[in-house]
């Protein structure tokens, strides 16, 4: 590490551990079901903040992640660019997620805005450790709640996905496997009426761990809300298709 990326991550690591407390420190396992062994106790706002004041810097955001702090990894999240993500550097942090808040701060806020994101739900969905098999969903939930643009045969082709992973037991896998598919059901008329055919498979089937999933994301995508969110959805994307055409045609 050379000498000014040290200091930097030196400055950082220091920032966040003056804002930590012990309280809040105990509070990731007790009350947010986050285990680490690595943590100053600082709250995500407090992170976020700092994330503002220093901006995008993705080599400080490879090195903060590397250092294995709970809050740096958030850090790391949140000045990582992009446009500057790899499949391998994708690979190499999923293999690292120790709980719930690195797998989905990850996925959330930076890997869905790759151009990665569908081939590493394939791959991850695949994966056999709790938190790898959990990314492949949240990664997915991500994109579906944050493309407003996309069409709808990427996702239309993961479902069965969802469906083949309904059956994993594990908590932090079938928890967000519904909400891949609950995040579909939202995203438009097309995907909401794919999505509601697995959960009334999975909500009928014989395994226990389908049937809660299919259960639980029925209740949500049923909603008349989530209806109207999907239809307006679609109405949003065709009138910005329509203005895209038109401007091609002007030009």
């Amino acid at each position: 590490m050379a000498g000014k990326r040290e200091a930097d991550v030196k400055a950082a690591l220091k920032l966040l551990e003056s804002h930590g407390t012990k309280r809040y420190r105990e509070q990731l396992s007790a009350r947010f079901a986050i285990h680490t062994d690595q943590a100053f106790g600082t709250s995500m706002p407090d992170v976020q903040k700092l994330a503002k004041t220093i901006g995008k810097d993705h080599e400080l955001a490879l090195l903060l992640w590397d250092t294995g702090w709970h809050e740096a990894k958030a850090l790391a999240t949140h000045l990582a660019d992009p446009r500057l993500v790899t499949p391998s550097m994708m690979d190499a942090w999923c293999a690292d997620f120790q709980n719930w808040a690195d797998c989905d701060t990850a996925c959330f806020l930076l890997f869905d805005k790759t151009p990665h994101a569908f081939s590493k739900v394939k791959q991850w969905a695949k994966r056999k450790p709790e938190f790898e098999k959990r990314a492949a969903f949240a990664l997915l939930a991500g994109c579906a709640l944050h493309d407003k643009k996309g069409p709808d045969e990427p996702y239309l082709e993961l479902l069965p996905l969802c469906e083949k992973a309904a059956n994993d037991e594990r908590n932090f896998v079938k928890k967000a496997v519904s909400w891949a598919l609950r995040s579909l059901g939202s995203r438009s008329v097309v995907c909401r009426e794919a999505a509601l055919e697995v959960a009334e498979r999975l909500a009928a089937s014989t395994d226990k761990t389908e049937r809660w999933v299919g259960k639980d994301v029925l209740s949500d995508i049923n909603r008349p809300m989530i209806a109207k969110r999907a239809e307006k959805r679609d109405t949003k994307r065709t009138a910005a298709a329509v203005r895209t055409k038109t401007k091609a045609k002007r030009a």
